[in-house]
């Protein structure tokens, strides 16, 4: 299933690509121009064809590895410049393609500013835009200064908006890692609280029986009557420990419906999925609350580990539960052994479950219960 952060990825890097593509298309179209006008001999227009395409078939691959984190210069970095460095050179400053002679050099430091360093960035940008501006004055009738200042203003924002374009990607990609996390050390929480329990529980019982079996081990052969007396307390103690046990489990599995519905709305929340609830469960016995509690886990699980939802509709009349998220554009091969669980614990009671796409796009789980 494709996820926010990859689809967010995905449009940025398509309108990048699809913003590239054309300026490689309208730099073929000048160049034809000029040698329809004869301002570029066809051996140099081939020539500048082919650096051009050179130039921005490198384009999809620098963005791709710039994107997932801040690589060092790479050999596709620099023979991409070298591309954009021999076609400022062949290319005429007076004919149609000036546009694509003064573009590729600031596309390339756009490019190279996802590769370097802040400081390194604008030294590389400043430096570029000064030697263009003294080779237009040298070449052309140009003033300098006007070219220089055409440079600047192009370079800022053509960097800009390429550091800004991975900015959005990663924060979107931090945000999702920090969701997962959460869930995560959700999950560590309740696995810390239960071992804990157990630990409470169990760890002084264990300690005497340990101690208890010793001491009756010893006194087999001397005192066989205070050997099985202490053998009978192991015993005894044995069957409190397997009762406390019993009382823990059943305690989890015992879930309260509203402490579950509290639950899942702040886990939902933290997670940012915009929660809304409407329970109505005044007719409901226990045994009816407590299942639907179950569904309500569950759904909500799901909802964090396999959505990329934002909102979330809860709703509970009676014996009927419907969770509703707009965060699944996939259904999974299978539902998982929570859900199948869940389908046969309800079953069993008479009741019925499903979890399948609604009618108007979005997913609902669908729990009943006899009431």
């Amino acid at each position: 299933m494709t996820t926010r952060p990859d689809t967010a990825k995905k449009l940025l890097l398509y309108w990048m690509y699809g913003t590239l593509g054309l300026a490689w298309f309208m730099s073929l179209l000048f160049i034809v121009e000029d040698v329809s006008s004869g301002g570029l001999t066809v051996a140099r227009a081939a020539c500048s064809a082919v650096l051009a395409t050179g130039f921005y078939a490198l384009t999809p691959f620098l963005l791709h590895e710039a994107f997932e984190h801040r690589p060092g210069p790479t050999m596709k970095l620099l023979l991409a410049g070298t591309f954009s460095a021999a076609l400022f050179l062949v290319l005429p400053l007076d004919g149609a393609s000036v546009a694509t002679w003064l573009q590729t050099p600031t596309l390339w430091a756009a490019l190279a500013s996802l590769y370097l360093r802040p400081r390194t960035t604008v030294l590389m940008a400043a430096s570029l835009a000064v030697a263009i501006a003294v080779y237009a004055g040298q070449v052309t009738d140009q003033p300098w200064q006007g070219v220089l200042l055409v440079e600047v203003v192009n370079s800022t924002l053509t960097i800009g908006a390429m550091v800004l374009w991975r900015w959005l990607w990663w924060v979107i990609r931090d945000a999702n890692k920090s969701r997962e996390a959460r869930a995560r050390l959700a999950v560590a929480e309740e696995r810390l609280r239960f071992a804990r329990d157990l630990h409470d529980l169990l760890g002084h019982s264990l300690s005497v029986i340990t101690l208890k079996s010793e001491l009756a081990a010893k006194l087999a052969t001397k005192d066989a009557g205070r050997a099985a007396a202490e053998m009978a307390e192991v015993r005894a103690l044995a069957g409190e420990s397997l009762f406390e046990v019993q009382q823990a489990v059943h305690g989890y599995q015992a879930l309260d419906l509203e402490e579950e519905l509290a639950g899942v709305r702040a886990a939902l929340e933290a997670a940012g999925v915009r929660c809304a609830i409407e329970a109505s469960t005044g007719g409901l016995s226990p045994s009816a609350k407590m299942l639907l509690a179950w569904a309500v886990r569950e759904g909500g699980t799901n909802i964090l580990k396999h959505s990329a939802a934002t909102r979330c509709e809860i709703r509970i009349d009676e014996g009927v539960l419907e969770m509703l998220n707009d965060g699944v554009t996939e259904l999974p091969a299978a539902p998982g052994s929570g859900l199948r669980g869940l389908s046969e614990r309800l079953v069993t009671v008479g009741g019925s479950f499903s979890a399948e796409p609604a009618p108007d796009g979005r997913f609902l789980l669908r729990a009943v219960v006899p009431a």
